[in-house]
């Protein structure tokens, strides 16, 4: 697939396109300072109360700390626990910064990601290109907007605050129902299904 000529505009997902995800990595980390229990969250892929509430911007990091202290019954310090969540993103290549600083010389880039304050401030330092986060001209982010894909809501947003059309608009993401739900206002989409797949749009 190549990126059709009437599209004007590329939304990035965040983890799973841009950022690789390593959730055994992740697991590990936990285990390393005893909190098990979290490790489980992780483990089975669940996104319900502590992890959701952090991505849905309901709770702080303060916040979730303290929950994660809560639930293991240690005595665990922010950093720790920052560190060990942190421990899920992988960063990204310079195969893939590459890729984006050459989009960005055509089209108009926006991030659109469920995430958490914790894992987009370790984006922000990790993302070493010069100015690369500049290349964005706008990031949606759960924990700030208080919505997730695959709200129809989210889309919305994205549509209304850049400015965009839908038709002129290509939607990247690893997950088929987020792009599903994207495809419903008539945004372009393409299901990345692997980590570098988008790669083979340029």
């Amino acid at each position: 697939m190549r990126i059709p000529p009437h599209i004007k505009n590329i939304v990035f997902d965040l983890g799973g396109v841009l950022c690789g995800l390593d959730a055994e990595r992740c697991i590990h980390a936990f285990h390393q300072i005893g909190a098990e229990e979290v490790a489980v969250y992780v483990e089975e892929h669940r996104v319900e109360d502590l992890f959701l509430q952090s991505e849905l911007g309901v709770i702080t990091t303060e916040e979730f700390c303290e929950e994660v202290r809560r639930i293991t019954q240690r005595p665990l310090d922010d950093e720790q626990i920052v560190w060990a969540w942190n421990e899920l993103l992988t960063g990204i290549t310079d195969e893939r910064c590459q890729a984006v600083m050459a989009l960005s010389k055509e089209y108009r880039l926006f991030v659109l990601s469920n995430t958490n304050d914790m894992h987009w401030k370790k984006w922000e330092r990790e993302a070493t290109e010069p100015n690369f986060n500049n290349v964005f001209e706008q990031s949606f982010l759960s924990y700030e907007l208080h919505l997730a894909k695959p709200q129809r809501e989210i889309f919305e947003a994205v549509l209304q605050r850049a400015d965009i059309k839908a038709g002129e608009t290509l939607f990247i993401d690893d997950s088929l129902k987020n792009c599903e739900a994207a495809q419903l206002l008539g945004i372009h989409t393409y299901h990345n299904q692997q980590i570098n797949d988008w790669l083979t749009l340029l």
